[in-house]
């Protein structure tokens, strides 16, 4: 092959353009992630039971669904929660690779299945199924800048006019409106209903039956006769439209004449639907809609999409009312990217330096570097192929491979420059006796760092796409680069390069390098020999630095994905279960105070009534975005603002609240650390599982390895039981249906029917006006009418009994649940807190059971697997090269080089207190390969060597002494090219430095340890297993023919 292009220089020429074009027209077209789609599909299932207890809502509405769930496809667990507030949303999580659209669609046929045994009101509000991810993408805020638009006013604009055109766009998963729209309230007052005679069914009854839409139908309508040259269509205003129109609902008609009519007892206003939650952007009362991504959504071009839309809509916006995005994870995105590629153009360059000092000559150099643009090209445009997307993980592959794309060229540049030198041929007959001797070792390589990556591939689960990614791009442009090192390459060789002179004329700087490099040379050759005369002893150190190996790695720490600083904290805010919502909103103006105080902080947006632990009015959520990291300067990442923003936040009296960073992967759970759930299988009861989940974490936090412990969740709160002697209330002729409609309408809200609003429909609710609902004994004043039309106060059957309850039940799997998340202590893995946690709840009473979920159990099923996936990837190495060179011992020693280089991964990485996570292993096979690549050069000449009739240890040391300049060479401009990764700072740097800080080490130790090494390695391996080869390989010289590799096309 080579040589067919070394004739046609022009076609390699045009194939290279080719690859390069590919890659320019893709590059626009690949979206840009954080990482790789890794976070498993979820759907959310929404509805809700107004004014229910968690109770009711878990066991009526909760547990009839999620039976139902249990049967559908793929689905990998579920959790649910239900609210005081009446919520309850189910998350299901199916497995990676699930077809959403297919499980919403089973996700819907289970709950049309169960739909007809659920409460009425519950139907009437519909149930919701949408897709979901656990985080939020971004924050839209509508703020008035004068002050006469307020919440209510914001919200119904936001509903009216925003969020269906935000729903609209490609990539939005789920819009949730943090406001509410307008509603007609009717604030009924029940002690003039009591002088009337009336009761809220009355006036249900009497809206529904005066605000209903009439369907007349035309005068004149087909059939009529002949003579009938006119039709019309009647309209009857049966829907009332404003609050007068409510005001003269007739409730009842007197028989003077005289009638009651709704204004009378009650007072009416176009109020919010609902009064859960409410925002604040830095201080000011806002609206908010919170974005989340869909599973297939790319998160920086959505963002882009909201926010032009934003600017069109912001057109048509009222006087004095303006939006903002508060908050966004998007620009970390794209700095992250932006990040790793100036580290890819830095890699770049330093390689061409190290190429530059050791060939002195521009011409030498432009060859290999004209190799990597048209490499990392084409395999962008098989990226684009595979659907994959720009992210850390894509683009560290490419910086790793730019070493890679390098080498293949310079083995094949210096090899020229060498024969041209040494034997004084022309630059074309140089080049095709250079091709005949490397092709073999070029095609070894290329299989072995292919290979090496291969098995990474076919990993499972969602750590299985994050390698998938990583691996594929891997081996795409390790291919690119041998075609080119076969191709492009040996046709700019012999068309490209002059003849040299002689090899050592230089004068000045280079000839001083070249003389000491020589110099450096002869003494590396005499150790070399020293070292392959005492092979055994050079085996013993061999065995015990496997051994310190073996035990360093043991106990280096586990994770999953190191913390990144993303720009932004996330603070989870408690008040007491009793709390109401304006001691909640005080809370919040304490910390929003906090964070004010730091001159990083760009903005807070708060959100009253929703957290992640559940909904309610004693939950809040604050969004703390902070500057560009340029402008931050130090002190001021993510890590330290929270640490001294929870020093304060610890002595806040009303609230228990902590700002957490947001996880590094979106989709694995909404904070980082463990996520532990406690289950009850036992059907203890909810207090017992309470006590239980006590006990767990009172041990927990006195535990060295755990930090941060803490129940995730609403805690129990007072709950007021009614409870209804069913006799006594027979005696006073009064029905339950009756009693519970009173109840319903008074304290919870009715929600009656709806009406026209500007071309919207909208809701009509009726509720007990303010100061009503406000004590036990209100609820003890309200009267129902008995069968004889009397009225008759609840006081007389019923007694109101203070008792501690649930305020929100979260059902893990189908078994009611206690959350529980917390963190390793520092200087313990994620691993050992797992493993730790397990322990201690199996001291837990019978009857008690524990699951993980999210992060935590993505590690554990990812961790078991690493092991395995090593294995492969070493043993598919020694069957290539088993293959190619048609023997068992040759690979053995190639082999025993690989630990060389996992010791300096392991050693760099612990000197820097990062522990073994997903990037740690994605070095870690990157190294093998390319420890293998050093040992399979130097094998290759010695074998060589070795067939054309040199003694063993001559053929070794001759081997080494040849490949020592390029393996020095190939290896520094490697190792340069990861430098950038390692000592990166700013916007996604602690995944570069966990991936260049492994790398680094490794590349380091398999290179000096590998070039002593290696020879030794060949003579003892061929030495022990020596008999049977001999005798083949000197059959095979003496046949005349040149000696070359099994493989080169001859």
């Amino acid at each position: 092959m080579a040589r067919f292009f070394i004739d046609r220089p022009i076609l390699a020429w045009v194939f290279a353009i080719f690859i390069s074009l590919a890659g320019l027209i893709a590059l626009p077209f690949l979206p840009v992630a954080q990482y790789p789609k890794v976070a498993p599909p979820q759907l959310s299932i929404t509805t809700s039971y107004p004014g229910a207890s968690p109770q009711d809502i878990y066991q009526g509405v909760t547990r009839q669904i999620e039976e139902e769930l249990n049967g559908v496809e793929h689905l990998s667990y579920f959790e649910s929660t239900s609210d005081t507030s009446g919520a309850m949303t189910i998350t299901a999580t199916f497995a990676a690779g699930t077809d959403i659209d297919q499980a919403s669609v089973d996700v819907q046929n289970a709950i049309r299945r169960v739909e007809p045994r659920l409460p009425q009101s519950v139907k009437d509000q519909g149930i919701t199924v949408e897709e979901a991810s656990s985080g939020f993408l971004m924050f839209i805020s509508l703020t008035s800048t004068d002050g006469k638009t307020d919440e209510v006013a914001l919200g119904d604009y936001l509903n009216r006019n925003v969020i269906g055109e935000l729903r609209r766009l490609e990539g939005v998963g789920r819009a949730q409106l943090f406001a509410s729209q307008r509603a007609m309230r009717i604030w009924i007052d029940p002690d003039k209903m009591v002088g009337l005679n009336l009761t809220a069914s009355d006036i249900s009854a009497a809206i529904s039956a005066q605000n209903a839409q009439v369907a007349a139908g035309q005068i004149g309508a087909a059939p009529n006769p002949i003579s009938q040259d006119l039709t019309a269509t009647v309209l009857v205003k049966g829907q009332l439209t404003d609050i007068k129109e409510f005001g003269d609902i007739v409730l009842r008609a007197n028989a003077d004449g005289s009638n009651v009519r709704l204004r009378d007892v009650a007072r009416i206003e176009e109020g919010s639907e609902s009064y859960s939650f409410s925002t604040r952007l830095n201080g000011q009362p806002s609206a908010a809609i919170a974005i989340q991504l869909s599973s297939t959504g790319n998160a920086v071009n959505t963002s882009n999409l909201v926010k032009a839309k934003m600017e069109e809509l912001s057109r048509f916006f009222p006087d004095g009312v303006e939006y903002s995005v508060p908050y966004d994870t998007s620009p970390f995105v794209s700095a992250s990217i932006e990040k790793v590629a100036h580290t890819l153009a830095e890699a770049v360059a330093l390689v061409f330096v190290v190429m530059l000092i050791f060939l002195q000559s521009f011409r030498y150099t432009i060859i290999p570097t004209l190799v990597v643009p048209v490499a990392l090209l084409g395999t962008l445009a098989v990226m684009f192929a595979a659907g994959f997307s720009i992210n850390v993980l894509t683009m560290f592959a490419m910086v790793l491979a730019i070493g890679i794309l390098v080498d293949d060229a310079i083995v094949v540049v210096e090899n020229v420059e060498r024969l041209m030198a040494v034997e004084g041929l022309s630059p074309k007959e140089a080049t095709k006796k250079a091709m005949r001797q490397i092709t073999g070792a070029i095609l070894g390589i290329t299989l072995v760092l292919s290979c090496v990556f291969v098995p990474m591939a076919f990993f499972p689960g969602s750590t299985g796409i994050i390698y998938r990614q990583f691996s594929l791009t891997m081996v795409v442009s390790i291919l690119f680069s041998a075609f080119l090192a076969l191709s492009l390459t040996p046709a700019l060789c012999a068309t490209f390069l002059k003849p040299i002179k002689s090899h050592h004329e230089k004068k000045g700087i280079a000839g001083w390098f070249n003389r000491n490099f020589d110099r450096l040379t002869g003494r590396y050759a005499r150790t070399v020999e020293g070292l392959a005369k005492r092979s055994w002893r050079v085996m013993a150190v061999y065995v015990a630095l496997l051994i310190g190996l073996g035990y360093l790695f043991v106990n280096l720490p586990s994770s999953f994905v190191p913390d990144e600083d993303q720009g932004f904290l996330i603070v989870d805010v408690q008040g007491p279960p009793e709390a109401s919502r304006n001691r909640t909103v005080a809370s919040l103006e304490s910390i929003e105070a906090i964070f004010k105080k730091e001159p990083a902080v760009a903005n807070v947006v708060a959100i009253q009534g929703f957290s992640f632990s559940g909904q309610g009015p004693n939950a809040a959520l604050v969004f703390v975005t902070l500057k560009d990291w340029a402008e931050r300067g130090a002190g001021n990442s993510v890590q330290e603002i929270s640490n001294r923003a929870n020093m304060q936040l610890f002595g806040l009296k009303d609230a228990t609240s902590f700002a957490l960073s947001p996880p590094p992967i979106e989709g694995f759970g909404t904070t980082n650390g463990f996520t532990f759930r406690l289950q009850d299988r036992g059907a203890k009861g909810q207090a017992a599982l309470t006590e239980a989940a006590g006990m767990l974490i009172g041990k927990a936090s006195q535990n060295p390895m755990i930090a941060g412990i803490r129940p995730e969740g609403m805690p129990d709160s007072a709950q007021l039981v009614l409870v209804i002697d069913r006799e006594k209330a027979n005696t006073f002729g009064v029905a339950f249906a009756d009693i519970n409609s009173t109840i319903t309408a008074n304290l919870g809200s009715s929600y009656v029917n709806d009406f026209p609003n500007s071309g919207r429909m909208q809701r009509v609710i009726v509720q007990a006006q303010d100061k009503s609902r406000l004590q036990a004994e209100d609820l003890m004043k309200l009267n129902v009418r008995n069968a004889s039309g009397g009225m008759v106060p609840l006081s007389s059957f019923a007694v109101a009994e203070w008792q501690k309850g649930p305020a929100q039940i979260v059902g893990y799997n189908g078994y009611p649940s206690v959350r529980i998340s917390g963190a390793p202590a520092p200087g313990y893995s994620s691993g050992a807190a797992i493993t730790e946690m397990e322990r201690l709840a199996s001291e837990l009473p019978d009857g008690f059971g524990f699951e993980w979920t999210g992060q935590s159990l993505e590690e554990l099923r990812s961790g078991s697997q690493a092991p395995f996936l090593f294995g492969l990837s070493i043993l598919f190495v020694f069957l290539l090269l088993s293959g190619l060179y048609e023997s068992w011992s040759i690979p053995l020693s190639v082999m025993l080089v690989v630990p060389l280089g996992v010791i300096g991964c392991v050693l760099a990485v612990m000197s820097r207190d990062m522990s073994n996570d997903i990037y740690f292993k994605v070095g870690l096979i990157a190294i093998i390969g390319l420890s293998a690549k050093n040992a399979i050069l130097i094998v290759e000449f010695a074998k060589d060597g070795f067939a054309e009739g040199k003694s063993l240890m001559d053929a070794a040391i001759e081997g080494a002494r040849l490949r020592f300049r390029p393996i020095i060479m190939t290896s520094l401009a490697f190792t340069l090219g990861v430098v950038p990764l390692a000592i990166a700072t700013g916007p996604s740097a602690a995944s570069q430095n966990a991936i260049g800080t492994g790398v680094l080490g490794g590349m380091i130790s398999a290179t000096v340890l590998a070039i002593f090494f290696v020879p030794v390695f060949f003579v003892f391996v061929l030495r022990l297993l020596r008999t049977k080869r001999l005798e083949t390989v000197n059959e095979e010289a003496s046949d005349g023919q040149e000696p070359a590799p099994v493989t080169s096309p001859t």
